[in-house]
């Protein structure tokens, strides 16, 4: 997409903004030339081509609307350049300070060629009092005349004390209707009426990738109801959160029997549209309701007495402070007017919601699309924990991503579980890690399979998306793992991923989406016929093994696999929350009856008695918020992020010592069959297909920097240059690289000071090195040459020593044994890495006693049980961070004695470790311990 100036956008919505600013700029400079007699056909060619651009964009708003734009283009077509500027302008001050939210503008004048535009608004203030606005999209072939009634008739129902204000946008066909739902976020309900086409008489094409001939040959050839239902359909899957209602004239009782679960209500269309308007606002209402936080602001407005706990409640122990009232100042009164230890006055427990914070929950399930949804006050640290706490028994097999959140590790050793690492695909180059592969996933099953062990493997948990942005074909992955293990339990940690279920693009690869996808694919009865032409397909092959199923698409059984899906999500990452606010979303079949008390037991066990309601109460209006506007949060979101990519990338300065890495440096060929190598930079089609089609995909959100080129390591330049001199904050980083990230709070001011600090950085450093003398100038050809290189130390899970192994036919561990077995100082010893690397060369094996996780990358590298290897070893000492969680700088790695792996051995295990020549572990070999004396033969 461009506009006049051959600059490229990422988006209509950039570039509408752009080209409206530009059109004002245009417009005055044309008016000013004609009223000083200079050449005007310049200036108007520059115009018209604004104007142009612009045009098959803004008949899908509201403001300015077709009516408003044809007029303006009157004014430009007969001349009147000076009142065609004046009301470009006022359109353009309009949208920039959205005062036309206001609903106030209108027109004046007494005939169509005298009309102009008035809109209120305020250039001194951003501070908005006015009733919340929203559009509402008709679907209906109209006469101007028509829709310019209907428009008058919606405006005469509005009353004083109504909650909201909106404005109508009326198209005449289907796809139309979709390329409007997918344009304009403001639309928060949609009015299908009887009589619409499938497919626009108007040239799209300058629309591009918003418009999909799919959707008009979907709905020619049927009738009338049966069109509104498949729009229906349409709308949802783009924008499930909108209200959609439909407007009949013949048989609607009947209509509303058929069809009426598609829709929020069925009217008679001669029946007037007062009860549509009010149903409208009821339906936006309902979205807007913050259950828990209205009941909290009430209760704080209410005098009590308080005589148990918390004497900060209403600011008692403040206020009446000789030396900490600068509390009340800084924070604010209110604050502590709604601190509160009650659960009852109008609010509620939250271990057992009745009332309002219930009714916040199930809002919030609604708006994620899960079947429950449960609020977490200190994180989703525990909200895993929680989860894995309520579905895991000791000695239950779960499959873990190494590379997961050191939470998922506390919470299986917690919990009791085996774990059976899986290996993700390594980027050498960049001293990270991407996604684990289905490959292996099945791999793992199929090998517990043989190993007999299937009955026991009880959950996967997979990071949805990783930290550096790698996103997984979900459904997908489930529906292969089900093929094998049938009533398999995923938990995907999606705690950098709540925004995704906001737009129609990354929705499909979240897991509530992908979890109700799944589950109406398997009840289709289409889907039986399908798998029974699979099966006969196996049957082909009797002698077809593990290794032939890994390269085959699996289906699972309709008759036996159950959907048991679970998220959990870091609202407070990357929606609005306080601090530690996080949610559990649940999509499982077998949740009511196998797994709803156990997970109240675990919920209480690690959620407080005392929670900081605050942070409730902001997760209630975080859930409004998304509800209302995530569509529009979430692409700007994404626009910030591709402006940033391309304002970095395509800086001669800039480009000369860092890059942004594309999907092809972050996700392998093999993961990517549609071969796109660009898929974010190359239009929404292609987008589409690669998320359609990939195996992982890369979330536009995620910038992730390589610097390898400076010289610096990625730490480094995190602490020495982006915080500590510009305060730019980040949390990851590699070897080589550093990570941006856009949020639905980042602004375009935000990313222009992000570039103009890069850009101090290069010319810095650009600066320095044209000084350096031949000396110190090969000292930074080294330090470049050591971050440009691939790492040569990017370890595998090593193993479990067979003391904390089941047999010798599968990999899981027992990690908790390992875990408490340390509890015990005697049994453990320090070691330094140069000890540790010399054990190994003798052929020693050593296990560590604790986890060892480094920050970053953020994930342990050793957990207690597992088998030194050089390769871990060389990992964390060439690592450039100083962090090491479980590693004493002055002490080394505290491991297991002979002594404590001798008495954690069982009878019988496969004990022998083989060390390789390069210090790495070998597959071990079975071994029997001599029995204790008087042991039973048998």
């Amino acid at each position: 997409m461009t506009d006049s100036n051959s600059r490229a956008y990422n988006s209509v919505w950039q570039f509408r903004a752009d080209a409206w600013c530009r059109l004002e700029e245009a417009a005055e400079r044309l008016s000013r030339a004609a009223t000083q007699g200079r050449p005007t056909e310049a200036l108007a060619d520059s115009v018209r081509a604004l104007v142009r651009g612009l045009q098959p964009y803004e008949h899908y708003w509201a403001f300015p609307g077709t009516q408003y734009f044809a007029q303006m283009q009157r004014q430009f077509t007969s001349g009147n350049y000076d009142k065609f500027s004046r009301t470009v302008a006022k359109i353009n001050r309009a949208l920039v300070t959205e005062s036309y939210r206001s609903g106030e503008s209108h027109i004046t004048g007494t005939n169509d060629h005298e009309q102009s535009i008035d809109v209120h608004y305020d250039e001194t203030t951003s501070d908005r009092t006015e009733r919340p606005y929203f559009e509402v999209l008709v679907v209906e072939t109209m006469t101007e005349q028509q829709e310019r009634a209907l428009r008058k008739e919606v405006r005469s129902w509005r009353r004083p004390d109504d909650e909201f204000v909106y404005e109508l946008v009326v198209v005449g066909s289907g796809d139309e209707a979709v390329i409007a739902t997918r344009l304009n976020v403001n639309i928060q309900a949609c009015v299908v009426r009887r009589r619409f086409a499938h497919k626009s008489a108007k040239d799209l094409t300058s629309l591009g990738d918003f418009v999909d001939s799919r959707v008009s040959d979907e709905l020619a050839d049927h009738s009338p109801e049966e069109r509104a239902q498949i729009l229906a359909a349409q709308i949802s899957n783009i924008r499930p959160e909108l209200d959609l209602y439909l407007m009949t004239e013949i048989e609607v009782e009947d209509v509303a029997g058929r069809v009426g679960h598609d829709f929020r209500r069925v009217f008679h269309a001669r029946e007037g549209v007062l009860e549509l308007h009010l149903s409208i606002l009821h339906g936006v209402a309902e979205r807007y309701r913050t259950p828990f936080f209205d009941a909290l602001k009430k209760y704080s407005h209410r005098p009590t007495g308080v005589f148990h706990a918390l004497p900060i409640s209403q600011g008692k122990s403040i206020v009446n402070s000789h030396w900490i009232k600068d509390m009340v100042g800084f924070y604010g009164l209110d604050v502590f007017m709604a601190e509160t230890s009650a659960t009852c006055g109008g609010l509620d427990s939250l271990l057992e919601p009745t009332g309002p914070l219930r009714d916040a929950q199930d809002l919030a399930a609604k708006a994620y699309g899960s079947r429950h949804t449960f609020f977490v006050t200190n994180g989703t640290s525990t909200a895993n924990k929680i989860v894995g706490m309520a579905l895991i028994a000791p000695g239950d097999i779960v499959l873990v991503d190494r590379n997961c959140h050191q939470s998922h590790h506390y919470g299986t050793m917690l919990a009791g579980a085996h774990v059976q690492y899986l290996e993700a695909y390594p980027l050498t180059k960049y001293s990270m890690y991407g996604a684990v592969p289905l490959r292996e996933i099945k791999g793992k099953l199929l090998a517990l399979k043989s190993a007999g062990k299937l009955d026991r493997v009880r959950m996967i948990m997979l990071t949805n998306c990783t930290f550096d942005g790698v996103v997984y074909d979900v459904e997908r992955v489930m529906e292969e793992c089900l093929a094998i293990k049938p009533d398999l339990v995923f938990l995907w940690d999606e705690a950098w991923f709540a925004f995704a279920r906001f737009h129609p693009v990354y929705r499909t690869r979240t897991g509530m989406a992908a979890a109700k996808a799944l589950r109406e694919r398997i009840k289709d009865p289409a889907y039986r016929e399908r798998y029974n032409s699979y099966l006969a397909e196996q049957a082909k092959k009797p002698d077809a093994s593990d290794e032939d199923l890994l390269d085959q698409r699996l289906m699972p059984d309709p008759a036996q696999a159950r959907v048991r899906v679970y998220s959990t999500q870091s609202t407070h990452k990357t929606l609005t929350s306080l601090r530690q606010g996080s949610m559990i979303h649940v999509y499982d079949q077998d949740f009511e009856q196998k797994v709803a008390e156990a997970f109240h037991e675990a919920y209480m066990a690690h959620m407080s008695t005392s929670p900081n309601y605050q942070i409730v109460a902001s997760l209630d209006l975080g859930r409004r918020q998304v509800a209302l506007e995530g569509v529009e949060l979430v692409q700007k979101q994404i626009e910030n992020a591709m402006q940033l990519r391309d304002a970095i990338d395509n800086h001669p300065l800039l480009s000369k010592y860092m890059h942004c890495l594309s999907t092809a440096e972050l996700i392998p060929e093999d993961f990517r069959p549609s071969g796109i190598a660009q898929p974010l930079r190359s239009g929404l089609h292609n987008m589409e297909a690669a998320w359609r089609h990939d195996e992982f995909v890369l979330d536009p959100s995620r910038i992730t920097l390589y610097i390898g080129p400076t010289g610096y390591d990625g730490d480094t330049f995190k602490r020495e240059q982006l915080m500590d001199r510009y305060g730019v904050q980040i949390n990851k980083t590699s070897r080589n690289t550093v990570l941006f990230m856009t949020n639905i709070g980042t602004t375009r001011s935000s990313v222009a000071y992000l570039v103009e600090v890069l850009v101090k950085i290069a010319r810095e450093l650009d600066d320095n090195i044209t000084d350096m003398s031949q000396t110190e100038r090969a000292i930074h050809d080294r330090r470049v040459l050591r971050q440009t290189e691939e790492s040569r130390y990017m370890p595998d899970f090593s193993g479990f020593h067979p003391s904390f192994r089941d047999g010798d036919v599968s990999d899981e561990g027992d990690v908790r044994k390992a875990f408490y077995l340390a509890y015990n100082d005697s049994f453990c010893e320090y070691l330094t890495p140069d000890e540790v690397e010399a054990k190994l060369d003798a052929g020693e094996s050593v296990v560590s006693a604790t986890f060892v996780t480094p920050y970053p990358p953020g994930f342990p590298v050793l957990v207690p049980g597992q088998l030194f290897s050089k390769q871990i070893l060389n990992f964390v000492r060439f690592l450039d961070t100083p962090e090491i969680h479980g590693f004493q700088p002055h002490l080394g790695y505290r491991c297991y004695t002979g002594k404590a792996i001798e008495m954690a051995t069982p009878v019988t295990t496969p004990l022998a470790v083989t060390i390789g020549s390069n210090g790495d572990v070998e597959k071990p070999t079975t071994k029997r311990r001599p029995k204790p004396a008087g042991a039973s033969a048998e």
